[in-house]
């Protein structure tokens, strides 16, 4: 089944948030967290089914290298990414996102 890939508005400033933060930290590691992020949403769309649900219809990826997690649903032929965010932070961060759809 092919899948279609939709990303909540909040996941840009998510990313953008990260990518600016490590790059502050070291010249070129933004672009290497992106790169990380990249790939693990291209092994989401490949096999969206494989990670177990967590909360809900929500399943969580946690990408190579950074201490990040990926959330998702799948339903009805759309995967749609619903936060990007440091593991560290409390999951009321990226569940109130859930409880607004």
């Amino acid at each position: 089944m092919a899948y279609y890939i939709d990303f909540l508005p909040e996941v840009e400033q998510d990313v953008q948030n990260a990518y600016d933060w490590y790059q502050e930290q070291l010249y070129g590691l933004g672009e290497d967290f992106l790169l990380t992020i990249d790939a693990s949403i291209n092994g989401i769309v490949r096999n969206p089914l494989l990670h177990e649900k967590i909360f809900g219809q929500v399943r969580k990826v946690k990408p190579k290298r950074f201490p990040f997690g990926i959330f998702y649903i799948v339903a009805k032929g759309i995967i749609t990414i619903t936060a990007i965010v440091h593991l560290s932070r409390h999951p009321r961060s990226w569940k109130k996102r859930i409880r607004k759809r």
